[in-house]
Parts: structure tokens; C-alpha cells; sequence
């Protein structure tokens, strides 16, 4: 029977799922020149979906399942359910005047984004296989249809079926090997698998099913060699698209791998840690060298979301609970970077005109000090430049990668983090010692953008000079 105990910890879903549903109707009845409304409504929701997740105030006492274990709330889930409201609520905003240019300022935008969101929040509290897999398909389902919004623009419906075919292929791994956890153990709650898999005496399908397990969330986080959708993705779909695909799903992705491999599959760490490790490995090495040869600045950083994802499993292959934390850490500031770095295209594009090329920002700064000097702000961050909080993101998965007797990945992951500032500085390179063009300067754009884009690239500065209190929820999310 279902019971008050098991709704209250599914408040911020339950509101936000109403609300989505409230919103669609309510944008039947407006006008084009009503749209503003839905705009702040979505905001609104998202408000109040954050405000819900963080009402416990983030103590591990008020830790709670629901639904028979199907639902876990706890310290981690909360934190991570109010970064992904925060940051797709400055989606939200970038977005606004990207989209009114385009004519693609609709409803749908907002409630595909928001059903997004609801996928990603049953994600990150997954208790049992059928949850991860309800949550991953709600996400996914919606991120194709963003994908190909842009119906007349034919890369973005050449990027959509990419990414549905490819995200297919990647859900049906992961369901594969779902099946063949459960066929091991005969349950598909994550407590009691994380039981029997150090209980089975034959693992053999065990590690089988983690294969694909571990196939099915490099292809969500775009590990390589499974990164193949990421580049054609990130630049045939809307960049104010992109900027969201780009974010908050990458949180949520972190939170599936941990529901999936530390709770569900912990017992069997020494086999997984061994294929994230080498993951890692790959995605550092690709990433960073693919995008030196990029000119395309959405290209150029999609390539660096590989070279990221690698940085980011050196905290899941370290296998200790601080390395857990450094991963959290790494999902949310890389977010809030990834988020900063496309804002910055738009901010420079308008009608008919996409700041995609490098060359784009030649001799911003003489045209406009201030941009540069944000864009540069994020560059640095990206790079891994003290004082800026990338810099301290890479630090602590090098530290735990290093305390997880992973020296070697540490040292790849240095080589090439040197060999990948290469492409950043040429962003700034390029906007302050080539002359400027008439691309170059922006135009009139939405105050709240401009606002949110200096917000957004001086907090990376501000996390960066006082980044312990985000490090230190971050371990108190995961028993550190």
C-alpha cells in the first residue's frame, strides 16, 4: 500500500511533474507575445522544485527510501537535484533571447527541458534497476527531441537521429546488462544486489552484466571510445540547446554511476575500477588531442567534454569514498563551466549569425573588455588556472586517484591536462592579439543574459578562492 512516508520523499518530483504538466496546458492558450510568461513560469517550477530537495537542509539523519527501496532520498540525491535545478534554470535564461531570434521561443522548449529535468532527479535517487532505467529513458527521450527542435535546420535533425540511434544502441547495453544482474541474483533492488554479488559464488555473469553496465554509462557521460555522438551533437543541435545537454545531464549522470556501480555493484569494484580506469585513460588521450585540431568552438568543446569525463572517472576508479567525493565535486563544477562556455557563444550570436568559429572572438577584447575578460575567465577555469575552482576540481580526483594507487592514470591525466591548456589559451589568444572583425562585436543582447554571464564567470573565481564548503558537502553527501 502506499503510504504518506512513501510521497513525501518524492515531493520535488511530484511538483515538478505536476507543474510541467500545468505549464503545457497553460501554453495552449498564449499568444507569441505571451511566451514570456511560460518562461517564468518554468522558472518558477524549477524554484520550486530545488526548494523541496533542499529541505532537509542536506542532513544525512533525514536519509530516507520510499516505495520499498525503489526510491532512495539522501544527502548526495538532494545536492544534486538542486545543481540541476540551478543550472537549468540559467539554461533557461541564456536561452531566452537565442531562441527569440530563431523563432524557436515555444513551450515545447521549456517542457521537454523540464520532463528532462524529472528524469534526471529519478536518476540521481534510484534505489533499484527498473528506477536508473525509468529516469535514464525519461532523460534520454527528451534530449533527442530538443536534439532535432530546430525542425528546419537540417544538421539539428541530422544530430537528433544520432543521437537517437546511438542513444539506443547505449540504453539497450545498459538494459542488457541490467538483465544479466538480475539474472545472477534475482533481485533488482541495488541494497540487496550489492548483498548477493559478494555472496555469488560464480561471478561470471556478474562481470558480465557490469560490462555493459559500465558500456551503457560511458556512452551517457561520453567517455571514449563511446563519445561518437558528442561532436555532432554538440554542433548541429541549437546552441542554447547544446548549453543545456551540455550541463546538467552530466550531474545526473554521475549520480546513475554511483546508484549503479558503488551501490548496486560495490563488491565487484577491483573488476569495474580496472575498465572506468581505462576509460579514463582513453578519454584523456582523445579528448585533448582531437580538439587541438577543432576550429569549431562547439566542436572544439565537445572534444573537451571527453577530455573532462576523464578527469572526472579518476574519482569513480580511485574506489574510496573521498574519490566518490572528488567526482561530485569535478560533475558540478564542470557543469557550472560547461554552462559559462556556451553562454559565451551566445552572447556573441544573433539573427543569422552563429558564434561557432574560434575566429569568431578575434579582438573581442578591443570591441568589448568586459566579455573577454569573462570568456577568459572560463577558458582558464576549463584549463585548470589557479586560483579559478577548475583547478582545484582537477586537484582533488588527482589526489584520490593517487591515494587509490592509480599514479600511473594521475600522470596521464597531468600530461594531457598540459597538452589540452593548448586549446583553451587560443580562445584567449585569438580575442586578444588578432585584430577584430565586424562579427566580432555583440549585439544588443538580454540584460539578464549579460548579467547571468558575469555572474556565472565570476563564481567560478569565487568558487575557486573559497571552493570548501562545496568539497566539504560533497564529502558529507558521501559518508567521507
Amino acid at each position: 500500500m502506499i503510504t504518506a512516508a512513501d510521497i513525501v520523499p518524492l515531493a520535488p518530483e511530484i511538483f515538478l511533474l505536476g507543474a510541467t504538466c500545468a505549464l503545457l496546458l497553460i501554453d495552449l492558450f498564449l499568444s507569441d507575445q505571451r511566451r514570456g510568461l511560460v518562461h517564468f513560469l518554468a522558472l518558477l517550477t524549477l524554484a520550486g522544485t530545488a526548494i523541496l530537495a533542499a529541505r532537509a537542509g542536506f542532513d544525512p539523519a533525514a536519509d530516507t527510501t520510499a516505495f520499498g527501496g525503489m526510491f532512495v532520498r539522501d544527502v548526495m540525491a538532494d545536492a544534486l537535484k538542486v545543481f540541476i535545478c540551478v543550472i537549468t534554470g540559467a539554461a533557461f535564461v541564456y536561452a531566452k533571447p537565442y531562441l527569440q531570434d530563431r523563432d524557436l521561443f515555444k513551450g515545447e522548449f521549456y517542457v521537454l527541458c523540464l520532463t528532462c529535468v524529472l528524469g534526471m532527479l529519478v536518476m540521481v535517487s534510484a534505489g533499484n534497476l527498473v528506477t536508473a532505467y525509468l529516469g535514464l529513458e525519461l532523460q534520454a527521450l527528451s534530449a533527442y527531441a530538443l536534439v532535432a527542435l530546430h525542425r528546419d535546420n537540417r544538421l539539428a535533425s541530422e544530430a537528433g537521429m544520432k543521437y537517437f540511434v546511438l542513444g539506443s544502441l547505449a540504453s539497450g547495453m545498459l538494459l542488457y546488462g541490467m538483465s544479466m544482474l538480475y539474472g545472477a541474483t534475482g533481485t533488482l533492488d541495488l541494497a540487496v544486489l550489492h548483498e548477493a554479488s559478494a555472496q555469488a559464488a560464480d561471478r561470471t555473469l556478474l562481470l558480465f552484466g557490469v560490462v555493459f553496465i559500465v558500456v551503457g554509462i560511458a556512452f551517457k557521460f561520453g567517455a571514449a571510445p563511446f563519445h561518437m555522438w558528442i561532436p555532432d551533437v554538440y554542433h548541429g543541435a541549437p546552441t542554447a540547446i547544446t548549453l543545456f545537454i551540455g550541463s546538467a545531464p552530466k550531474i545526473a549522470a554521475f549520480g546513475l554511476a554511483y546508484r549503479l556501480l558503488v551501490d548496486g555493484t560495490g563488491m565487484l569494484d577491483e573488476e569495474w575500477r580496472i575498465m572506468i580506469g581505462w576509460l579514463a585513460a582513453l578519454s584523456l588521450v582523445i579528448g585533448n588531442v582531437v580538439a587541438i585540431a577543432q576550429t569549431n568552438l562547439k566542436r572544439m568543446l565537445a572534444y573537451s567534454t571527453v577530455s573532462h569525463v576523464g578527469f572526472l572517472f579518476l574519482g569513480l576508479a580511485a574506489g574510496t569514498a573521498a574519490g566518490y567525493a572528488a567526482a561530485m565535486f569535478y560533475a558540478i563544477t564542470y557543469a557550472l563551466m560547461s554552462t559559462a562556455a556556451f553562454a559565451a557563444i551566445i552572447l556573441l550570436s544573433r539573427r543569422g549569425f552563429e558564434a561557432e568559429e574560434i575566429d569568431d572572438f578575434r579582438g573581442l577584447n578591443r570591441r568589448h573588455p568586459w566579455y573577454a575578460l569573462l570568456v577568459l575567465l572560463v577558458m582558464f577555469s576549463l584549463a585548470g588556472v589557479p586560483p579559478l575552482v577548475g583547478f582545484w576540481s582537477k586537484l582533488v580526483v588527482l589526489q584520490a586517484a593517487i591515494q587509490g594507487d592509480l599514479l600511473w592514470l594521475a600522470i596521464v591525466a597531468i600530461v594531457f591536462a598540459v597538452i589540452g591548456a593548448y586549446y583553451y589559451l587560443r580562445v584567449v589568444k585569438v580575442m586578444y592579439f588578432d585584430a577584430p572583425t565586424e562579427d566580432t562585436l555583440p549585439g544588443k543582447r538580454d540584460p539578464q543574459l549579460k548579467l547571468l554571464l558575469t555572474a556565472n564567470a565570476l563564481l567560478l573565481l569565487v568558487l575557486g578562492l573559497f571552493w570548501a564548503p562545496l568539497i566539504e558537502l560533497c564529502e558529507r553527501a558521501l559518508g567521507v
